[in-house]
């Protein structure tokens, strides 16, 4: 059996293995939101409907978060190595299944089994990354981890965009094909296997655990993903699926309890630094993706720009959290409070929230945002790096992987919380300023009168008939209401968002605990 100071790595091969686990981070990360832009391309390749190819990232989705829960276990089960090298593995074969589907039903599930490998890639990269540095080192470790799970969503439509513009949809997979052969080749070399437990025979696995895990996260993350879409609660499947996961979730947390020998050891939440710490990981995922999903759909929707465009706008705000990240490592290191810089994170993510919340129009320029969305890349480096640590800092050995997978699967469900709650306000508030702004354009009011028939006579110089010009400028009044709607949808996105984040800076003072000195976490950990 390994102990935990045997697992410390130093020199070439620390490198080595950090390379290798951020950058298997890094491809599930991206794969999450490369897909995103390609979706219309697929849909006339396969000849599927919109519904129809939108399964392709929930059956994505799904997977992830049924797999990421039970890694801790699975890596215990199988070996590290092993599993490691079997998931990157199964991610690899996947994509390369992916690029080759020739139907949709093939496309979402071979999607499902690449999910199922990603999800591994991203937890247990956390926790090899965590125990091959010193615990006085961790911080730094935890940054160089955090910059790929940060970066990861910002850098996918980008990529995607730029090949799809240049090749075609199938190679969005086929770029995870040569990185997926070297991963696996370097983790079977270099990546340790530690044991902190016995293999459990198949008579003392939890299975009715696995299932009612896989049940439970499996009908929540559909209901997020497709809840906008079905119109949530007067749809009879989103209606079955949550009473379903409802009493999943309390069927779950009794069995883990209660059985020997459970699959997802819930008691590790004892640990106040983690309990917290999931929390506020929650939070940020729902700010990250959050983000990451509403200034794209606003500068697609309504400034009209294509997904590259789009794509490159988010770049110098992730250029910016790399800058950030191992500087936030460094001050934790060197004795910062991590209560100080996560207040801090979120007092600056307000400020970002804010700053679009003004500049938004219905003709705002790229150069507006620049300098919102480095304040964006500052308050994400404050907040990722400072929760990640404090939430594994007082762990030991096995504590370690099964931290990391709660805090994986918090920031994944935030992210899908946030999207879903996101799109489904912007529908509704869309409706209500929509008939607010109606309601001002009173017939009778010869302003209103005067600026119609201008629109009109506008109509009748470019050639119209006087009749069809007047349904012409109403038409044209009726689509600028349309759009002053959706702008003030979008402003209400990010001054509720903002509020929100605001709302945490008290609860972080309040609960997370104070380092008293820098070298408090190594002691907390021995």
């Amino acid at each position: 059996m390994l102990d935990q100071n045997s697992l410390v790595e130093y020199g070439a091969r620390r490198v080595i293995i950090t390379i290798t686990a951020v950058v298997c981070a890094l491809l599930e990360i991206i794969d999450t939101t490369i897909v995103n832009v390609a979706i219309s391309d697929m849909r006339g390749t396969l000849g599927a409907t919109l519904n129809e190819v939108s399964w392709v990232i929930t059956a994505y989705a799904i997977a992830n978060v049924i797999i990421v829960p039970m890694t801790s276990w699975l890596a215990q089960q199988f070996g590290r190595t092993n599993y490691f090298a079997a998931s990157v593995i199964l991610f690899t074969v996947s994509s390369f299944l992916c690029g080759n589907a020739t139907s949709i039903n093939e496309l979402i599930l071979f999607r499902f089994l690449q999910g199922l490998g990603g999800g591994a890639l991203l937890v247990t990269s956390q926790t090899i990354i965590t125990e091959i540095f010193p615990v006085e080192k961790r911080a730094m470790a935890q940054a160089i981890y955090m910059l790929g799970v940060i970066v990861g969503p910002t850098l996918g439509p980008p990529l995607g965009g730029y090949i799809i513009e240049h090749y075609a949809w199938p190679y969005i997979f086929y770029i995870n094909i040569p990185v997926g052969i070297l991963a696996t080749l370097l983790t079977i070399r270099y990546v340790k296997s530690p044991r902190y437990a016995e293999k459990r025979k198949p008579s003392e696995v939890d299975w009715l655990g696995i299932a009612l895990l896989a049940v439970a996260v499996g009908s929540l993350q559909y209901i997020l993903e497709k809840g906008q879409e079905e119109d949530w609660f007067a749809n009879t499947t989103i209606i079955v699926l949550t009473v379903t996961a409802i009493l999943g979730f309390f069927f779950f947390i009794w069995r883990e309890l209660t059985f020997k020998y459970p699959i997802v050891e819930l008691r590790v939440l004892k640990n106040s630094n983690l309990r917290i710490g999931v929390i506020l990981s929650f939070i940020m995922g729902f700010g990250l993706y959050g983000s990451t999903f509403v200034i794209p759909v606003y500068t697609q929707s309504i400034l009209g720009w294509n997904a590259q465009q789009t794509g490159m706008l988010m770049v110098p705000s992730a250029l910016m959290i790399a800058f950030m990240m191992p500087i936030i490592g460094q001050l934790i290191q060197k004795g910062v409070s991590q209560k100080l810089l996560i207040t801090g994170g979120f007092i600056i993510f307000f400020f970002f929230c804010m700053g679009c919340y003004y500049i938004i129009t219905p003709s705002t320029g790229g150069d507006n945002f620049f300098w919102v969305l480095m304040v964006r890349g500052v308050g994400l480096g404050f907040l990722a790096v400072p929760v990640s640590v404090m939430s594994l800092s007082t762990l030991r050995g096995q504590q370690i992987g099964q931290g990391a997978a709660f805090s994986g699967m918090m920031r994944q469900l935030g992210g899908s919380f946030g999207v879903a709650m996101i799109s489904t306000f912007i529908t509704r508030q869309n409706f209500i300023h929509r008939s607010d702004l109606v309601t001002k354009l009173d017939k009778y009011n010869p302003a209103v009168n005067e600026h119609v028939a201008g629109m009109a006579q506008g109509f009748v110089a470019k050639g119209q008939p006087a009749n069809i010009a007047q349904g012409s400028a109403y038409k044209l009044l009726d689509g600028s209401i349309n759009l002053q709607a959706t702008v003030l949808s979008y402003m209400d996105v990010f001054l509720y968002v903002g509020v929100m984040f605001l709302i945490c800076v008290p609860i972080v003072i309040l609960f997370v605990k104070q380092s008293k000195n820098k070298v408090s976490m190594a002691e907390a950990a021995h």
